[in-house]
């Protein structure tokens, strides 16, 4: 429904430029959108910041990744990246070794505390078998 008041002020907009075309998503004239003008805006982008090639799709996985350091909840990364199944986190992020480090970081402090923090063990940490 927000898109069809967004299309209709277009349409408002466009006055006799409006081409009536039926198609749900098109450009601010009304007419079709092409097909292969993110693929343009994306080598334009990589041109411009002097990246090598890469895939338009590995975007997706690189957001969706920085999403997974970030530490965004899952539901909200489901949100962003317009998933309707837990399942695509799998196939979409991707663990890093950043991510390894960090969860090593987190075990060895709490399985190894420093002396100083001896006296606060009682709850914490975990017997050690």
């Amino acid at each position: 429904m927000r898109h069809q008041a967004a299309q209709a002020q277009e349409r408002a907009l466009a006055a006799d430029l409006w081409e009536e075309t039926g198609y749900v998503f098109t450009k601010p004239t009304g007419q079709p959108l092409v097909p292969n003008t993110d693929y343009h805006h994306w080598k334009e982008l990589l041109r411009d910041a002097k990246v090598g090639e890469r895939r338009l799709h590995d975007a997706r996985h690189t957001a969706a990744t920085v999403l997974l350091l970030l530490e965004v909840p899952e539901r909200t990364v489901m949100s962003i990246m317009g998933w309707s199944s837990t399942a695509m986190a799998a196939r979409y992020q991707h663990v890093t070794d950043r991510i390894r480090r960090g969860v090593a970081g987190r075990v060895d402090g709490l399985l190894w505390a420093p002396p100083d923090d001896a006296a606060n063990e009682d709850d914490e940490t975990p017997e050690v078998a």
